[in-house]
């Protein structure tokens, strides 16, 4: 009798890895550097998830299904939204001089 197992996989979510603070920002800024504005969108989606999407909807005076919708992909917030969540999670923007 030969009984296989099935194998399931989860799929990887980086939320699930955004564990502390310096992760996080180091990941920000990867985006930042790295990514358009598209990536950060996203970006700011999943360290919203690893924090807490509830805790990140009070702190921007935001309902949860408009932060979701804002940070969803393809999503095109307003750039008062993207400050508010990044202060949100601790963040804020500085400009540096480019690396030429």
């Amino acid at each position: 009798m030969n009984s296989k197992k099935k194998i399931t996989y989860k799929s990887f979510d980086v939320a699930d890895h955004l564990e502390d603070r310096e992760v996080i920002i180091q990941y920000l800024n990867t985006v930042l550097e790295e990514g358009d504005a598209a990536d950060l969108v996203l970006a700011l989606s999943d360290v919203s998830r690893a924090i807490g999407m509830s805790k990140i909807a009070e702190s921007t005076g935001m309902s949860r299904p408009s932060l979701y919708k804002a940070l969803a992909p393809n999503a095109r917030p307003q750039f008062n939204t993207i400050l508010k969540v990044l202060r949100a999670i601790g963040g804020n923007l500085s400009i540096v001089p480019s690396k030429q």
